[in-house]
C-alpha cells in the first residue's frame, strides 16, 4: 500500500472534496431565492448561514459508507440514503417517495428499477453526490468509476445517470491525483476515456471542444446547465467549468452559478471536483458561512 492509497489519505481527500462539494451547493441554493439573484449578478455574497441541500445529504452518506466498508456497499448505501432522509432538503418527487419506502423496508433494486416507467431516473442526482468517492479513489481512477457505477444503482438505474456519476468521479479521483491537477483538455480528455459512450460522453466532447470559450454562458447555452436536471444537461458543463476553474474554487464557484440553471448541483460538482485537488480548496469565509455538515458523519474531524 502506497501512502496515497491509505485509508487516512483516502479519507482526507474525500473530506476536502466533500467540504467544498457542502459549500458549492449551499451558495448555489441560496441564488433561487429571488432577493438573492442580484447578488450573483454582482458576485456579493449571501448573508449566513448557507443551508445545503440533498446533494450535500447524500454526499455524506456516499462517504460514510466509504469510510465503513472501504468501497461501496449498495444495502448499506440505500439504507443510509434512506435513514437520513430529509424531506426539506429539496429532493425530487421520484427519489422522495423511493426513500420513504425504502425506509418502511422496500427493496431498493425493485424501487428504483421501477421508476419513470421501467427507464430508471436519468436525473443528475447519482452525478451530485459522487465527487468526494472520485478523490477517495485518486490512485485508482478507473475504481473510481467502477464505484461510481456502483453508487449510482440504488437510486438511478437509466444509463445516462450511471454515465453522468461516472465521469464525475473520474474527474475527482484525477484532479486528486498524487502528481497533481492535470491541464483542463487533458482533465475531459481522461474522464472522456473512462466514461463508456453516451448521450453525457457526447457532451463532455462538446465539452473538450469548448474550453476556449471564454463566456459560460455561450457553453451552458449548448452543453445546457441543469435545467431539466438531466445528467446529461448538467454533467458536461459542470466538468467543463471545474476544468476552467482547477486551482481557483472561487472563481470557479461564481462563473458556474452566474449562468443559472440547477444552481446547486452544478456548483456541487464543480466545488467538489475542484477541492480534491491541491490548491482547490473553498475560501475559509465560505466555509464558516456554510452549515456544518451533520453530526452522524462519523469519518474523522469534519
Amino acid at each position: 500500500m502506497t501512502a496515497d492509497s491509505s485509508p487516512d489519505r483516502r479519507l482526507e481527500r474525500a473530506l476536502a472534496s466533500l467540504r467544498g462539494l457542502a459549500v458549492g451547493d449551499a451558495l448555489g441554493s441560496q441564488f433561487f431565492v429571488p432577493a438573492h439573484y442580484p447578488l450573483l449578478k454582482r458576485r456579493e455574497l449571501p448573508d449566513a448561514p448557507w443551508q445545503w441541500t440533498d446533494d450535500t445529504e447524500m454526499a455524506c452518506s456516499v462517504l460514510a459508507i466509504l469510510a465503513e466498508h472501504r468501497r461501496i456497499d449498495q444495502d448499506a448505501l440505500a439504507l443510509s440514503f434512506a435513514e437520513h432522509h430529509d424531506f426539506d432538503r429539496g429532493y425530487g418527487p421520484a427519489v422522495n417517495r423511493l426513500l420513504r419506502q425504502v425506509r418502511e423496508g422496500g427493496d431498493w433494486r425493485e424501487l428504483a428499477s421501477a421508476l419513470f416507467k421501467g427507464q430508471g431516473s436519468w436525473g443528475n442526482g447519482a452525478a451530485m453526490r459522487i465527487a468526494p468517492l472520485g478523490a477517495w479513489y485518486a490512485d485508482d481512477p478507473e475504481q473510481a468509476t467502477h464505484q461510481a457505477e456502483i453508487s449510482a444503482y440504488p437510486t438511478h438505474q437509466h444509463r445516462e445517470a450511471v454515465v453522468g456519476a461516472m465521469a464525475v468521479a473520474a474527474a475527482a479521483a484525477l484532479v486528486a491525483a498524487p502528481a497533481g491537477p492535470p491541464a483542463p483538455k487533458e482533465l475531459l480528455d481522461g474522464v472522456i476515456a473512462l466514461v463508456p459512450r453516451s448521450a453525457v460522453g457526447a457532451g463532455l466532447r462538446r465539452a473538450r471542444d469548448m474550453l476556449d470559450y471564454g463566456d459560460a454562458g455561450t457553453v451552458a447555452a449548448v452543453l445546457g446547465c441543469g435545467r431539466r436536471t438531466t445528467a446529461h444537461d448538467t454533467v458536461p458543463f459542470a466538468l467543463w467549468s471545474a476544468a476552467r476553474g482547477l486551482g481557483a474554487y472561487e472563481r470557479a464557484i461564481w462563473d458556474t452559478a452566474r449562468v443559472g440553471g440547477d444552481m446547486d448541483t452544478t456548483c456541487a460538482i464543480v466545488g467538489g471536483v475542484v477541492a480534491s485537488g491541491e490548491g482547490g480548496a473553498p475560501p475559509e469565509e465560505w466555509l464558516e458561512r456554510t452549515e456544518a455538515l451533520p453530526g452522524w458523519v462519523s469519518v474523522g474531524a469534519v
